[in-house]
């Protein structure tokens, strides 16, 4: 039965379930090879996601009767009152909720990079809240193993990984901690950390805080126009970021800045997070 709108469907009651219920529906989810394969990854990785933090499918239905007139389909999932855009537009956070919400996501990410996942578009409409501060990670449709669509992004610009600004294409799970950072940013400051007008501006704003690149990661750059354009500027020296968000808890920043590093060998992954003294007071493995 509908109830209303929630922030990731129209709300309504499963009676079966004895519980509200989110459910979204996929317009003509197979009107071309496109639509159809982000439907069907969608509809694949939703049902085997099973993790507190992680928006798991709880059905799906079609109310077609048949394949001659198919058209749309139905995901039904756990409700969620809003999202983070929304809260961080309405309200200021604490630290703690800060602290709370970020270990909440790592501890999703963690889930869905331990399946071999990369999420690619982590931005804080995608992750959902309830009254209870709860938080599950949404945005499934874009969601890919580390072979699938190399070339291709999905995150919203304000929250796109450097590397893949700059055309470096090994990039792979540092790509949602890179997001997660930025979002960290944009909770404790309650604005985008880089609200880039376009690719060049995201790429200006970002040196401007985390410096220009080494020679290393200058030689991974396969784009030669990206390579000349970062030499043609001035060297940018990494801004200390206790200087950037004045007044917040130390910890925090200091966790904030760990996620956002340029370089690093290996890959980077959530266990970062949850090494640093802000999140392991929250830490429940």
């Amino acid at each position: 039965s509908p109830t209303g709108n929630g922030a990731f469907g129209s709300s309504a009651l499963d009676r079966h379930r004895a519980m509200k219920v989110a459910v979204k529906k996929l317009s003509r989810p197979f009107q071309s090879l496109i639509h159809a394969k982000r439907a069907y990854r969608e509809l694949r990785l939703l049902k085997h996601m099973n993790h507190e933090n992680v928006i798991g499918l709880l059905d799906v239905f079609t109310p077609d009767k048949s394949l001659g007139v198919f058209n749309d389909m139905y995901l039904v999932t756990h409700l969620m009152g809003a999202d983070l855009n929304n809260i961080v537009k309405c309200q200021k956070l604490t630290d703690d909720h800060v602290q709370f919400l970020v270990y909440q996501t790592l501890r999703g990410l963690k889930y869905i990079h331990s399946a071999g996942i990369i999420h690619r578009d982590l931005k804080p409409s995608n992750l959902a809240v309830n009254e209870d501060c709860e938080l599950k990670v949404s945005g499934s449709r874009n969601n890919s193993t580390p072979d699938e669509d190399r070339l291709h992004y999905y995150t919203l610009q304000y929250y796109r990984f450097f590397h893949s600004n700059i055309n470096v294409i090994l990039y792979g799970q540092r790509m949602d901690i890179w997001s997660v950072g930025c979002i960290m940013a944009e909770l404790l400051t309650g604005r985008a950390l880089f609200p880039g007008t376009d690719y060049i501006d995201q790429l200006k704003l970002i040196m401007q805080l985390v410096g220009t690149p080494g020679p290393e990661l200058m030689q991974k750059i396969s784009s030669d126009s990206a390579r000349n354009y970062i030499q043609s500027l001035p060297v940018m020296k990494k801004r200390d970021f206790r200087d950037v968000f004045l007044g917040a808890n130390p910890n925090v920043v200091e966790c904030c800045g760990a996620v956002r590093v340029l370089e690093r060998r290996g890959r980077l992954f959530v266990e970062l997070g949850f090494a640093r003294r802000s999140i392991v007071q929250e830490h429940d493995p």
